[in-house]
């Protein structure tokens, strides 16, 4: 599984390396990459200096995408490219799951999803198999989080 923009979250790597994924995790910060790794010693996750649109992950295709405040780190303007590039590192079928943030902008960033643009983005290359509403989320977040799982077409 892959990790796009994980910054300083190494719980998650951690959680999901403990649950038996094979993570990679990817970030362009060094702080955020050196801070994780870090926090990890002994955990095999691979934590990547780099840059997810143009790094080359030797571990591709990934069979499952986690999303968590990086889409919405993103202006609006890159999101076209970010759903091809996860479109391009899933194997088919592959899931992109995660917290996605819907809402108003506002003062951005971060910059939230609307309903018919999240269709327009991933609609021609992906299934929305399930979306929830987050209710424990952090407060910047807060009543504005789904948790989607986003199927890529075969």
């Amino acid at each position: 599984m892959l990790i796009p923009g994980c910054g300083q979250d190494y719980r998650t790597v951690d959680a999901f390396s403990r649950a038996g994924h094979r993570v990679t995790a990817i970030d362009f910060s060094q702080i955020a990459i050196e801070s994780t790794s870090k926090a990890l010693p002994g955990n095999r996750s691979e934590i990547i200096l780099g840059d997810f649109f143009t790094y080359d992950f030797k571990a591709a295709p990934f069979d499952l995408i986690y999303e968590r405040t990086f889409l919405c780190s993103l202006p609006p303007s890159l999101w076209k490219s970010y759903v091809a590039r996860v479109g391009q590192l899933l194997r088919p079928r592959g899931t992109l799951v995660g917290f996605f943030l819907y809402g108003q902008e506002s003062d951005p960033p971060p910059y939230p999803l609307t309903e018919p643009k999240a269709a327009e983005i991933f609609g021609d290359r992906f299934e929305l198999e399930k979306s929830e509403p987050v209710t424990d989320s952090l407060s910047i977040f807060a009543g504005k989080g789904k948790w989607q799982e986003w199927r890529l077409r075969s």
